[in-house]
């Protein structure tokens, strides 16, 4: 192995006490022996990360994803196993980490940037960069105990991501802050990946995974399900909440000592996925313009009451170009039991050219994810004017002589 991170076995537990004994009587009844449990936060966890790729760590709450990140930055040792990184590493781990509150942001922005061993020429010579990206001009030389949960995030990512380093990472910064704020920082983290830099992302988003990643590392339980391009990572992730009845994009707090969830009868399972257009058959592409129909089968296993079907369709990059929830019978209705088709029409494909993969899923009134189907088919768009770019709009042109 040579990647840029290498995870060698990597295992780590915990103690978890139960009972503390405060008085010395009780300490010196029970010799001073406190029961425990021993929780494994991760059991041989292996992976190669090259340098230069972009790889995430999906899973519930209570999978180990976190806990895998602190052993790579070196927070925590792990029980068994090892962890090599080659090159600089910069972290942004959770809220505030490494902050001392009772010191200015400026000072925090030395403090840290010493911590991940640069002079503090080096640390001068970025300041002004890490103020900017931040955005805490008025506010830099007070005490980061005044500080908004927001500024907090700021700040700490200013600090990891404008230090250069060869490796970075992540736990579920993106997606704090507000929307300007969560695109900036994924404008950084795309000019790292075209700079040929390392980045190991932790987020609950299936989307952001899908359009920043090439592998991702799928963790249940502290074991690795799988170690995939994000297609099948993704589909892998989903299965796991499937069999847990969450809520798709929800990861549910789980009892680390609850055996492993086993695979039910679900009440809405998908079946096969057809495309209709104009000239189907006769060519394997539609052309701008054209309506498009989805089918997918069903069955349902049990009567379910307001049940919803959705859609994605999805452009080659992985990115989600059309999405939509749509309930399956209005007022409530019943979805019997047994064989059933769900029909999604399209009046007019307005997208350009290219290959677009569909996604379909079936979900109860809570939103609780039933089955899924990714891909559930794909399709190709032919444009035949001039226009470039993602979709076709309507458009004309009026000139006033001079």
């Amino acid at each position: 192995m040579s990647g840029a991170v290498e995870i060698q076995d990597v295992s780590k537990h915990f103690r978890l006490y139960h009972e503390k004994y405060s008085s010395l009587k009780e300490r010196v009844v029970h010799a001073g022996h406190v029961p425990y449990e021993e929780f494994w936060a991760l059991r041989n966890v292996s992976a190669e990360i090259p340098a230069g790729h972009t790889v995430g760590i999906l899973g519930r709450n209570g999978s180990g994803k976190s806990t895998l990140l602190k052993c790579v930055a070196g927070i925590l040792q792990p029980s068994g196993g090892r962890v090599i990184v080659r090159g600089q590493l910069a972290a942004m781990l959770e809220l505030g980490a490494g902050f001392q509150p009772e010191l200015s942001g400026r000072d925090n922005i030395y403090l840290n940037g010493s911590l991940l061993g640069f002079s503090r020429k080096e640390i001068a010579r970025r300041f002004d960069a890490i103020v900017e990206f931040a955005e805490l001009d008025q506010f830099i030389d007070n005490q980061v105990k005044y500080y908004s949960s927001g500024m907090y995030i700021r700040l700490g990512f200013a600090v990891a991501v404008n230090v250069e380093p060869d490796v970075l990472l992540v736990d579920e910064v993106l997606a704090v802050g507000d929307e300007r704020f969560q695109q900036k920082c994924l404008d950084r983290v795309k000019e790292f990946q075209r700079d040929g830099r390392t980045i190991i992302v932790v987020s609950h988003s299936p989307d952001l995974m899908r359009q920043i990643c090439e592998e991702i590392l799928v963790l249940d339980h502290g074991s690795v399900v799988t170690f995939a391009p994000p297609g099948e990572a993704i589909r892998a992730f989903r299965e796991r909440l499937l069999d847990s009845g969450a809520s798709l994009g929800e990861a549910p707090a789980v009892d680390p000592f609850a055996p492993p969830v086993e695979i039910g009868a679900r009440q809405v399972q998908l079946g096969e996925c057809s495309i209709e257009y104009p000239g189907f058959g006769e060519r394997p592409y539609l052309v701008s313009g054209e309506p498009l129909t989805v089918r997918v089968g069903f069955e349902v296993r049990e009567p379910l009451a307001g049940g919803q079907f959705a859609i994605a369709i999805l452009n080659e990059r992985g990115e989600t170009v059309f999405a939509q929830t749509v309930e399956a019978a209005s007022g409530g209705a019943v979805l019997d039991k047994g064989l059933g088709t769900a029909a999604f029409h399209f009046d007019a494909i307005t997208l350009l050219d290219g290959r677009f993969t569909v996604n379909i899923d079936a979900r109860d009134a809570g939103g609780v994810l039933l089955d899924v189907s990714e891909p559930a088919t794909v399709f190709e768009v032919m444009n035949p004017g001039r226009a470039t770019g993602m979709i076709s709009l309507a458009m004309r042109l009026e000139i006033t002589p001079p």
